[in-house]
């Protein structure tokens, strides 16, 4: 899970990286030829872009930093931790829900997809199968069994979809 994610975010710093410092610098000589930069829609878009560009490639930076310093084996083998599936049941109402436990600065969260630091990864955090966990809610607290854990251990690539 850690190293796809790793390969992932490479990729996408390698096309950002072509794209600084090929693609726009193209564009803002194309731009430039042109004249008058004051009222260059072309140039300003560029250079905002540009702007964006680096932005994005300091925050994937900062998320491979973070990743690479991420040691698999402090990660519990069977408790609820980082990459663990978890099915839960609702204790009042049956309802049966999966989550993914993903890192907690994941920009991209699909469904069902949690991070370590939200309420109910803290919750969880450290489990075990057929644990209770109680949610803590504004209004209530919410009760849920845990009924299966599939650490990133054990995990298979389909299991982390």
């Amino acid at each position: 899970m850690i190293e796809a994610l790793k390969k992932k975010l490479s990729e996408e710093v390698s096309k950002l990286h072509h794209e600084l410092t090929v693609t726009l610098p193209a564009e803002i000589r194309r731009a430039v030829e042109m004249g008058d930069l004051r009222e260059n829609s072309e140039y300003k878009a560029a250079l905002e872009r540009q702007r964006l560009v680096q932005a994005r490639l300091g925050q994937l930076g900062s998320r491979l930093t973070k990743l690479s310093s991420i040691d698999i084996t402090q990660i519990s083998k069977d408790s609820v931790g980082l990459g663990s599936k978890v099915v839960v049941i609702d204790q009042e109402t049956k309802v049966e829900e999966t989550y993914h436990f993903v890192f907690g600065d994941a920009i991209e969260l699909e469904d069902n997809h949690v991070t370590m630091a939200s309420p109910i990864g803290r919750a969880m955090l450290g489990k075990k199968k057929g644990e209770d966990v109680v949610l803590k809610l504004p209004t209530r607290n919410r009760t849920m069994k845990i009924v299966q854990l599939v650490t990133i251990h054990a995990a298979k690539p389909e299991d982390l979809k």
